[in-house]
Order: structure tokens, then sequence, then C-alpha cells
């Protein structure tokens, strides 16, 4: 706090105290009674804080259930749009209004592009995850978007395969986007910054079955910026966490000082009740109807998946299910 204290904002500053409380008594408590051999005990609450690495496994696993109702029996492309190194004093400025306006330029690039008879000619889905982070855990702003192989034509009700390997070209992609987004930065009252490269980054590969796609940004959606299991030591003030180099796919290591590290991870926390995940065209929420004759034409068997319910605590002495039986707030 006397380093950052001063550069937190509160949706940072909340985060941390909630990371630091989770499952001690100061987060509250339940007491839970096994219902078989009457043990009783008591058990610290979780903090309940997306940006907390031990939290979020069920809603990343609910989440999963929600995506894989609406997979399609199709190949399925991951496309990834990253802001260029020049906007990132203004991104961490101004996070809401610049994820705002990210998340609309790509939606709206991808979207004319698939409706354009030359790529496509058809209304495509997709679902969109916001990244503010490399793997080194430095500050890097950049949305993957998981889309599957083709369109419907509404009006037809028919289902337009997209051929090839590609979905669209990067290329293009970059330089449409590149546009849009300087555009709508000028008609929000915001300044361009100096040194904007002329060619920007868009990456386009294949990802199989969409399952696999979901599954590699749930890791990321719910789960902070870093598994616990990647903090691999922690001496004398410092701390190393090992990660993957997107290159060479080989193992990193990486060590700060233990107050530095935590900003590393803090820097990530995104402004209270801003949806990292969102979904857009067939996809998007108010579209039931579009994408059940999606599925109609794709002959997709809807199975229904069971709610998934929260593990219970299971009894240290017969490892029976234990019931809550009460709780008690955090002191003060």
């Amino acid at each position: 706090m006397r380093k950052y204290g001063d550069a937190l904002s509160p949706d940072q500053a909340q985060a941390f105290n909630a990371i630091l409380e989770c499952r001690t008594i100061e987060a509250g408590e339940v007491v839970v009674s096994c219902p078989h051999c009457r043990h009783i005990e008591w058990k610290p609450l979780s903090c309940g804080n997306r940006n907390c690495p031990k939290c979020q496994n069920h809603n990343t696993s609910l989440w999963i259930d929600r995506q894989t109702d609406k997979l399609l029996p199709v190949l399925y492309f991951m496309v990834t749009f990253t802001l260029p190194f020049q906007f990132r004093t203004l991104a961490k400025r101004y996070q809401k209004e610049i994820y705002s306006l990210l998340f609309a330029c790509v939606s709206s690039v991808l979207k004319d592009f698939g409706l354009n008879p030359k790529h496509l000619g058809a209304q495509i889905g997709m679902t969109m995850v916001l990244h503010t982070n490399s793997r080194r855990l430095d500050y890097h702003p950049h949305v993957h978007v998981v889309v599957p192989g083709g369109g419907i034509i509404q009006s037809r009700k028919q289902w337009k395969k997209k051929k090839g390997r590609y979905l669209f070209k990067k290329q293009n992609l970059a330089k449409v986007f590149r546009a849009r987004f300087l555009t709508a930065l000028k008609a929000n009252g915001f300044s361009i910054p100096q040194n904007v490269p002329s060619k920007w980054i868009v990456d386009c590969k294949r990802v199989g079955k969409g399952i696999s796609a979901i599954k590699y940004l749930s890791r990321y959606l719910y789960r902070g910026v870093i598994s616990e299991k990647n903090i691999i030591a922690d001496r004398d003030g410092q701390v190393t966490f090992r990660y993957v180099e997107s290159r060479t796919k080989k193992i990193g290591f990486r060590t700060e000082k233990g107050e530095d590290f935590i900003w590393l991870v803090l820097q990530h926390v995104l402004p209270k009740g801003f949806r990292r995940v969102r979904d857009y065209g067939f996809l998007h929420p108010n579209a039931k109807k579009l994408l059940s004759l999606v599925q109609l034409v794709l002959h997709v068997v809807i199975q229904k998946i069971p709610l998934r319910i929260r593990a219970a605590f299971k009894c240290p002495c017969c490892k029976s299910p234990m019931k809550v039986i009460g709780f008690r707030l955090k002191p003060g």
C-alpha cells in the first residue's frame, strides 16, 4: 500500500481486501453438521470476488454449461484483436470507455465481414472475452472472439458454411479494425496518441470443435489472471511465477518483489459491473429464436444439461456430505 496505494482504484482496493480475507474468519464462517455421525465444525467463507483465483471454479463450470448449450456441429475459429502499445495509457485511464469501444468496434467489424457476400453473406454469431494481461501479467488489452464457421441466412432459413482454412483474412480485418477504432475515438472526444502504427495485429486460427476454445477461454474468464499453481516460489520478499511463452510455447519464469507482483495482478481488475464476456449475433441472449432456427437447420439435438450444484463439504470423519446449519458474519 505504501508503494501503490495512490495508484489503486476503489475496485482494485476492494478486490485486494477480498482476496486477503478469502477463506479466513475475516470473511465470515458457516457451521456445518454431518447428518450421519453428528460431527460439527465451522468453515470459513470464500470471498466470491471475480478476481480471486480460489473462488470462481463453480461460476466457470456454469459458464461452460451455458456455452455448451449453444455449441453447433461446425468448425470454430478464434479471432484475436489487440490494441497497440500506444493506446495502453489511454485505456488504463478510461477503462470503461475504451473497453466498450473495443467491444463495439470488434463486433461491428466481424458482423460486417460476415454479411459481406464476398466473405460469407450471412449473419454470424460470436462470443467475445476481454483480456487485459499478457502471459507475463503485463498490461496488454486484447479481445478473443470465438466464431462458428458459418452463418444463417434468415430469409431463406439456410445455413451457409464457411469454406477454407480461414474465417476472414486477418490483414483485412486489421485494416478495418484500425480505421473504425480511430474513428470511434475521435467521435467520443478522445485524442489519438502519437506514433500510432500503420499496421495493427489481428490473429485468426481454427480451433476445431468449439468446446476446446470455450474451455480455453474459461480458464481466464472467472479465475483471475493467474492460477495459484503457477506461483512457484515466495522467498525473502520475492515472488516467482511461471508462464508459457506465446510464440515458443516454452515455459518462462518471472521474479518480482512481492508488492510489484501484487500490483501486476491488481492492475487487471476491471471496473465494477463491467462485463468481460459478451455474446453477439445469433448467440446473443435476446436472439433465442434465431439460435433455435440455426439449431433446427443444422439438426442439432438439444440435450438438457443437469443443473450443476455446488460441491458440499465432506465430513472429515465419515466422508458424508455435510449440511449448513448456521453462519456468522465477519468480525465488526
